[in-house]
């Protein structure tokens, strides 16, 4: 018997895909209907110009927990920003649309695998991460990437880019309205907040799978992020993240208290 109330939320930012989602999609959902507690799944399309919507509200029609959720073309940081921002869950998965991490390694960012978090982040790297079928080209330009954001940003993490991260929904509120990046840099601004809190980050090692047709140019998005790392540290400098009690959930807490996993 399912648990009551929504337990987790999947958020997917979805731009032109049309053709991945309807191979991902299903095998998802398929997975989440074998647990034991509420899922909703929220693809949030990113202003796609091809069919992505109708697909989705397709398979939609095959399973309740799906349901699309339309913003407007500013890039995978603003639909993600939605997406957490719509999300009922006690938690709230960041997902990319191709899965290249399998949706099994799901619970390893969950309790009872995982708690006393408030946000966990899937690695490449480390002890226990696997990657399959990389090109090197692209770890090399992933490892030059995360050397900038530890010198210039974020220190202490092997890998910020990773597509799936898992969010605590007591610091979704905070984060996520202080977010401003809507690019691909969203990632590092967040994580910058985070710490600048003192919330507790995890790092989850998982398996991931390279794929074909990602749609990351590994130069002109890597400068692209360089640019966002660097209006992380102005907006920071302009007191552009002091909390705003007003957008903090009260179900949250301060992280000097310590955390426990809300029931």
């Amino acid at each position: 018997m399912k648990s009551k109330g929504i337990f987790l939320t999947i958020v997917i930012p979805a731009y032109n895909e049309e053709y991945r989602l309807p191979q991902t999609l299903p095998t998802v959902a398929e997975v989440i209907a074998a647990q034991d507690y509420q899922t909703e799944i929220l693809v949030v399309d990113d202003g796609s110009t091809d069919n992505t919507v109708q697909v989705v509200k397709q398979i939609a029609e095959q399973y309740d927990s799906i349901r699309v959720v339309e913003a407007e073309h500013r890039g995978k940081g603003h639909a993600v920003k939605v997406g957490m921002l719509s999300a009922q869950g006690q938690y709230a998965f960041l997902a990319d649309a191709d899965w290249a991490m399998p949706v099994t390694e799901l619970p390893k960012f969950l309790p009872p695998q995982r708690a006393q978090f408030q946000i966990a982040i899937g690695s490449r790297e480390g002890h226990g991460a696997v990657r399959y079928d990389e090109p090197i080209y692209r770890h090399f330009m992933g490892r030059i990437f995360n050397g900038l954001v530890q010198l210039l940003a974020v220190s202490g993490f092997e890998d910020t880019q990773c597509g799936f991260k898992c969010f605590h929904r007591a610091v979704i509120p905070d984060l996520f309205n202080h977010q401003t990046t809507d690019g691909f840099g969203f990632d590092v601004e967040l994580l910058y907040i985070a710490k600048k809190r003192g919330y507790r980050i995890d790092e989850v090692p998982i398996h991931w799978h390279a794929q074909d047709e990602s749609k990351v140019n590994p130069v002109k998005d890597t400068l692209r992020m360089i640019r966002d790392i660097i209006q992380v540290r102005l907006n920071d400098r302009k007191g552009v993240y002091e909390r705003h009690q007003n957008l903090f959930d009260p179900a949250g807490i301060e992280p000097e208290q310590g955390f426990e996993p809300l029931s």
